[in-house]
């Protein structure tokens, strides 16, 4: 799948399930950025949205690429590359909306690759000094198509 998703509430994004073999497993939703794989954990999404009016916001980090307001309610936007260190993106057409607690967190991505059932024995963890790296584990794609790196979703924004 790529950047031909427009939109997609939870009904839609449970269309792009993968059948269930009953394995304990959890769906994680995958998008590319920086020809990484990333994903993060399926109920955490919100929506998908294409072609977001971007509010610049001043002072604020430089990973933070402004809001976005959907149906009345003002979402930061992150620059996921920006934020890992490589370079920012120029395209802001693609947006993952994530809930991290009470918060909702829209991110840039290149791509919406799958949605995928991993069993939970698959995620490797990483070593203890990589914390800084923004992801919690990797593991190899059931099928066959690369690696996915796990966001650690509460480690995106700045902690006091």
């Amino acid at each position: 799948m790529s950047n031909e998703v427009m939109f997609a509430r939870e009904d839609e994004l449970e269309a792009l399930n993968v059948a269930d073999d009953g394995v304990d497993s959890q769906k994680y939703l995958i998008f590319m950025a920086a020809h990484l794989k990333l994903g993060v954990i399926a109920e955490d999404v919100v929506e998908i949205l294409n072609n977001q009016v971007i509010t610049y916001l001043p002072m604020v980090p430089d990973f933070i690429r402004g809001i976005i307001n959907m149906r009345g309610q003002m979402i930061p936007i992150l620059d996921i590359c920006s934020r890992m260190g490589l370079p920012s993106r120029e395209d802001d057409s693609l947006v993952v909306v994530i809930n991290l607690g009470d918060v909702q967190l829209g991110i840039l991505v290149d791509g919406v690759d799958q949605m995928l059932d991993i069993p939970k024995t698959n995620i490797h963890p990483l070593p203890a000094n990589s914390a800084q790296l923004l992801v919690s584990g990797m593991c190899s794609l059931p099928d066959g198509s690369g690696t996915m790196m796990v966001l650690d979703c509460e480690q995106l924004l700045p902690h006091d």
